[in-house]
């Protein structure tokens, strides 16, 4: 089925629901999904919106100015965005030397669980062409230093515009990307990491954590922004650990968890069910 999805975000006024429904429902149009959220301490107004094109008579043209008239109704107050589906968003997995969220997600796409293609991957080490081969996938590998930086960079906004890439996964991949880069995808780059940070940060932080006594360890997926490790978070989890856990032991347990939370997260962003205000988000069942 071939379906439009609409993320909107406004002041709180009535009217707002029966107005976007009264647009779609015009159109012929046969909404299959909405949920909607309100805020009484900001007083602000959130929706997602998804229904089928089958019978819906406007074009991608015409909705984009129907929903500006409906704005401009609500004092221009109302920020939306809208997607057409098919086609599948189009990914590149940019990754380093730890293989556990890149197969993962490979995996998953095979299994037909990931609604979106990964049309490439991008490393900065040569570790992980073997995984890109198993899954017959591109693989293009673009070394970094401190003095190549701004060069390699350009290179992988080359590919990523070559192939035609929505949006962009790091798949623990060790390298902080540029605010030239960042502005290339808003909204668009999603992270990994443990949910240590600050606590824990640079090298072995799951020694770190052991040697501290922790009970509890996380992982956490997010946007990336310019600030480093502090863009809206996505998905989040956790599970208990006690003082019999080694080293080892927090690692493996971390990197179950970075899996679920990365494809989660991903999963979420690409049925448009996550909504960004302020550096937060809202994310739709």
């Amino acid at each position: 089925m071939s379906t439009a999805s609409l993320l909107v975000s406004s002041r709180d006024r009535t009217g707002i629901v029966a107005a976007l429904s009264d647009l779609i429902f015009r159109q012929n149009g046969n909404i299959i999904d909405a949920d909607q959220h309100s805020e009484k301490v900001n007083g602000m107004f959130f929706m997602r919106l998804v229904w089928d094109l089958e019978h819906y008579a406007l074009d991608a043209a015409g909705t984009e100015n129907a929903l500006r008239q409906l704005a401009a109704n609500f004092d221009n107050q109302m920020q939306w965005r809208l997607w057409y589906a098919p086609p599948p968003p189009r990914l590149a997995v940019l990754c380093s030397k730890t293989p556990h969220c890149l197969y993962d997600l490979l995996l998953r796409e095979q299994m037909g669980e990931l609604e979106g293609e990964i049309a490439l991957i991008v490393s900065n080490h040569q570790s992980l062409r073997v995984a890109a081969a198993h899954f017959n996938k591109p693989f293009f590998y673009v070394p970094i230093t401190a003095a190549t930086r701004a060069a390699a960079e350009a290179e992988q906004l080359r590919l990523l515009r070559e192939w035609r890439i929505d949006t962009v996964v790091l798949a623990r991949y060790m390298q902080i990307l540029s605010p030239r880069f960042i502005a290339e995808f808003p909204a668009e780059i999603i992270n990994i990491h443990h949910s240590f940070l600050p606590a824990f940060i640079g090298a072995d932080p799951y020694r770190q954590a052991k040697e501290r006594g922790v009970k509890i360890i996380g992982a956490t997926a997010h946007y990336v922004t310019t600030e480093l490790d502090q863009g809206a978070i996505i998905e989040q989890d956790v599970t208990r650990v006690t003082h019999r856990d080694s080293v080892e032991d927090l690692t493996r347990k971390g990197r179950d968890l970075e899996r679920q939370v990365l494809s989660r997260a991903l999963r979420a962003h690409l049925q448009h069910r996550v909504l960004v205000y302020q550096n937060r988000t809202m994310v739709f069942s």
